[in-house]
């Protein structure tokens, strides 16, 4: 007999339970593998003590068996066992744990519950969006065995440099929902596919997705006040398991290929040179506290899942009910686990984390100086060229723009940038000064540190309050329609309804909402930073004043592509706008101390005269000029920004260029005509009138000779 001729003895299945054939399993991977004849399954409980694996035929709706796993299978703190036999495709699985049930010491074991593997990849029982489960079922959310057999063709992560990113924020089903979306998949991630000429037309060459994680959105469901609809978990930021995408965005969904469905979604986003970003949560789950379900974690470990109150109570940093003990070390691998599976089985490019400041607190709540899931993601060799986003903030009071733990490697959501941006843009007094910071990429937050300006993700709406319409068309929220007495979404949104509240004939105000968006595009696409757009705010989309839409699964919510013929004008003046900034490198340098051009500096600020700006606080006017050189050539880029957010008209004197460059005129929103010129014109005059509530943009051009 040679060594080849030897057959493998630790594959093969030992023993025989509950008629199917087993062996003891490997403790890595955590959740399901695939094995030579079998599946590994495998399962972390620190306090459990004893693990039962549930499984389910998915084709019959039926148990097949239940098989508790041999305590000389386990190892240290994990479960393990290989199952020969099963039907890859029709197997749905859970685990039974048992244990102490004592509140007070934190512990929730119930050996009757079958509970979720938090590992997860594709979860049966919420396969379409909208249709009401069985709530008699015993087991709600049921684990499937996910194929890793995508073609990709080549596809990699782009790696777009952060500096030259223009960040699309959507919302999946709100995206393409509404019939006058005009696609086949409506309100589906087939449905974005179908939009991908539209993304590119824009010119943005990234989406970041609102959540994707599988969730409930039949979580706290409530009813429309005056219609007794039904009010949903739209926004799903309450994650039900962390691998998997959430089949009710799938076209698929029913047939459970949303796997695939996803996966395509990315590669057709890459052929376009459109980047990935998942906004994650990981603060908390949809277990909520203690009067919430038992998923899967609080059966698990709750003790080691959760931050617990000595008393055994959950603590609320994330407003929610509960929040996720990111800090423990067996979370924290759950979570690299998570983003590593994301980054190399989806290409995702990168992440946003919702209310990331409760990453960096300690299982008692209190912020650490180096927290260690912050920094081993920042080190990660997998998610080495992923983005990393934080919100900077979570519901517990932690803020932290401008000091949240980076290690190099995090940039965050600039909420300063967008309360500056609408403070000024509304012509509060006193915010010259703060907004200069903000659109040379806020130094004062970052250059301490040694970050860089893409470090700010700058944007002034964004999912959570007003879309830009209803920041320029209404003083207050108007969230009747959420069921909570409108006392729920932000009161602080710094918004102006330019002199009456919502929908108005009054062809003034409209022309000046209209010419206050535009204000608004044009300095967050001339500031540095990363500018990050909300979806549909290029052509106006109203959430008829409703700022915190997370309940609401109607055309309120939905993108009205109707809107993009109606206001085509904002909509090609945001194209432009985008086109400009990606044709100026001056817009984009990426480090403060940049030396700028040969003739003028990176970044410098003017008034109405050049090289003096009033900073008092009655003053409204400022402009900035930007320069460098052109890459590989002496010709010098600049570009130079006057606004007016007085409400009268102001004469600027345009700084005076070197000999050979003229000033070209690009985007007068003064002018209602002609706002966004299609062809800029070589301006002569040394100064000009920049209109009431308006922004002019001029770039530098060498003069011909």
């Amino acid at each position: 007999m040679t060594v080849m001729d030897l057959e493998r003895i630790d594959n093969l299945p030992t023993d025989t339970l509950a008629g199917y054939r087993i062996r003891t399993g490997k403790p890595l991977p955590f959740g399901v593998s695939s094995v030579p004849g079998g599946l590994n399954f495998s399962v972390y409980t620190s306090a459990g003590t004893s693990c039962a694996l549930v499984l389910f035929s998915r084709s019959e709706g039926s148990l097949l068996a239940e098989i508790k796993i041999p305590d000389h299978y386990r190892i240290g703190d994990v479960y393990s066992i290989v199952v020969y036999d099963l039907d890859y495709e029709d197997v749905e699985y859970g685990f039974k744990i048992d244990g102490p049930y004592l509140p007070e010491e934190g512990h929730r074991f119930n050996p009757d519950n079958i509970l979720m593997d938090p590992y997860a990849r594709v979860i049966s029982g919420r396969d379409e969006w909208g249709v009401e489960p069985d709530w008699n079922k015993q087991y709600q959310y049921r684990s499937r065995v996910a194929f890793d057999d995508f073609d990709w063709e080549g596809d990699s992560p782009l790696e777009i440099n952060d500096a030259d990113l223009i960040i699309y924020e959507l919302h999946v089903r709100s995206f393409t929902k509404s019939e006058s979306s005009g696609v086949k998949f409506k309100g589906t991630y087939a449905g974005i596919a179908e939009k991908i000429p539209y993304l590119q037309s824009l010119g943005v060459n990234a989406v970041e997705l609102m959540p994707v994680f599988e969730f409930d959105e039949f979580e706290n469901s409530k009813t429309h006040p005056d219609t007794s609809e039904k009010l949903y978990n739209y926004w799903g930021y309450s994650t039900v398991a962390f691998f998997a995408p959430k089949a009710g965005f799938a076209a698929s969904g029913r047939f459970g290929m949303q796997v695939d469905e996803f996966k395509q979604l990315v590669k057709q986003l890459h052929k376009a040179g459109i980047e990935v970003i998942l906004d994650v949560v990981f603060n908390h789950t949809a277990e909520g506290n203690e009067r919430g379900p038992s998923i899967s974690f609080k059966g698990l470990d709750n003790k080691i899942y959760y931050m617990l109150t000595p008393e055994g109570y959950y603590f609320n940093f994330s407003g929610t009910g509960n929040t996720l003990n990111c800090n423990n070390p067996v979370v924290r691998n759950l979570v690299l686990d998570c983003l590593r599976y994301w980054a190399s089985e989806y290409h995702i490019d990168g992440f946003r984390f919702d209310l990331a400041s409760i990453l960096g607190r300690d299982p008692w709540g209190a912020p650490l100086n180096n927290p260690p899931l912050l920094e081993s993601l920042a080190f990660d060799p997998i998610l080495s060229s992923c983005k990393l986003i934080a919100e900077a903030w979570d519901a517990g009071g932690l803020y932290q723009v401008g000091t949240f733990p980076a290690f190099g490697r995090w940039s965050e959501w600039n909420g300063k940038y967008r309360d500056t941006a609408r403070r000024y843009l509304k012509g509060d007094q006193g915010q010259v000064g703060e907004m200069a910071q903000r659109v040379q990429g806020s130094p004062d937050l970052y250059q301490w540190n040694g970050r860089s300006p893409a470090t700010s993700i700058n944007f002034i709406t964004c999912h959570d309050g007003f879309t830009l319409a209803d920041l320029v068309s209404f003083n207050e929220k108007h969230n009747e329609a959420n069921g909570e007495n409108n006392r729920d979404g932000g009161d602080d949104n710094y918004s102006w309804n330019c002199g009456a509240e919502g929908w108005t004939d009054n062809s003034n105000i409209l022309a000046l909402r209209i010419r206050q968006c535009m204000n608004a595009l044009s300095m967050l696409m001339t500031s540095r930073g990363t500018p990050m757009l909300l979806m549909g705010d290029e052509f106006g989309r109203s959430q008829h004043g409703n700022n915190n839409a997370y309940c609401i699964d109607s055309p309120v919510s939905w993108v009205d592509w109707a809107l993009l013929e109606s206001n085509r004008a904002l909509f090609e003046y945001t194209q432009a706008l985008i086109h400009f900034r990606q044709q100026h490198p001056c817009l984009r340098i990426n480090s403060f101390t940049h030396g700028g051009s040969r003739h003028l500096p990176s970044c410098s600020f003017h008034g109405t005269t050049p090289w003096q700006v009033n900073w008092s606080d009655e003053s409204r006017q400022l402009a900035w000029l930007m320069s460098c050189d052109q890459a590989d050539s002496d010709v010098m880029d600049a570009v130079y920004v006057a606004t007016n957010t007085a409400h009268y008209a102001s004469w600027f004197d345009l700084p005076p260029l070197p000999s050979g460059y003229g000033w070209q005129l690009h985007f007068n929103t003064g002018d209602t005509q002609s706002p966004n010129l299609t062809q800029a014109i070589a301006y002569a005059n040394h100064g000009i009138l920049v209109g009431e509530r308006s922004v002019v943009i001029f770039s530098a051009s060498p003069l011909e000779t």
